[in-house]
């Protein structure tokens, strides 16, 4: 039987693809891409010519279905994402979701993923740590942020450069200005950067420095005996 092959992209150093995955690209009857122009521009290097499908956040409820009976009737096909691994904030759950209903075997290849390389460079314990993606933009932020002060894990947050700076002031809001921090931008990518220091050292540092490219940001896990000293010594 066909399957269903997740094939993960590079976030901005296109060397940053296994053989596997080109291998996988060349072999597959089609590819679904979320923007069959960034994925063209990908092919293209890669030297690859394969037929395209959109499947994107705005057509995939529509889309599933028709995937999955294109592979029963034994026709291989990838799902990419612009950027990374699909499924980790961006399209790919539901045609999976679909297809494991269906009994279609899902081969999911290992690869370029943002928030590794940010928690693992952040300094940060990295044993464990809570992935929370894009965070609500308006109704219910606040709300989340509060919920995730006291969360003891490492915590990854992917943000877009326009909100980057309101962020840090609702992470000083609700997890306190002194709590370590790690912003992490355009990772692999010629201008990549990492700024690390306290929240309020971050957020001055992108008050300074206008936010560009695409931001992964780390925070410390909450340490409620950290929290107890900074009150002594505010006593002292």
């Amino acid at each position: 039987m066909a399957k269903l092959y997740v094939v993960p992209t590079p976030i901005g150093n296109l060397e940053d693809i296994t053989l596997r995955a080109i291998n996988t690209l060349r072999e597959v009857d089609f590819i679904l891409a979320e923007d069959t122009r960034t994925t063209s521009h990908l092919l293209r290097h890669l030297g690859i010519e394969k037929p395209m499908h959109s499947h994107h956040k705005f057509n995939e409820h529509a889309t599933v279905e028709r995937v999955a009976e294109a592979i029963e009737t034994g026709r291989d096909v990838a799902l990419v994402s612009d950027a990374g691994t699909p499924g980790i904030s961006d399209p790919g759950f539901l045609l999976v979701r679909k297809c494991v209903e269906r009994d279609i075997e899902v081969v999911t290849l290992p690869g370029a993923t943002a928030l590794i390389p940010a928690v693992v460079q952040s300094g940060f314990p990295c044993d464990r740590f809570c992935f929370e993606g894009f965070l609500p933009q308006k109704k219910g932020r606040m709300k989340r942020l509060t919920e995730l002060a006291t969360e003891p894990r490492t915590l990854v947050i992917y943000e877009s450069p326009y909100r980057v700076v309101k962020c840090l002031e609702q992470l000083a809001e609700t997890f306190g200005a002194e709590r370590r921090v790690a912003v992490v931008r355009e990772i692999t990518k010629k201008f990549e950067e990492t700024v690390r220091g306290t929240i309020s050292e971050a957020l001055e540092h992108f008050r300074s420095h206008e936010p560009k490219g695409e931001f992964v940001i780390v925070v410390a896990g909450y340490d409620p005996k950290a929290r107890s000293d900074d009150n002594d010594e505010e006593e002292e």
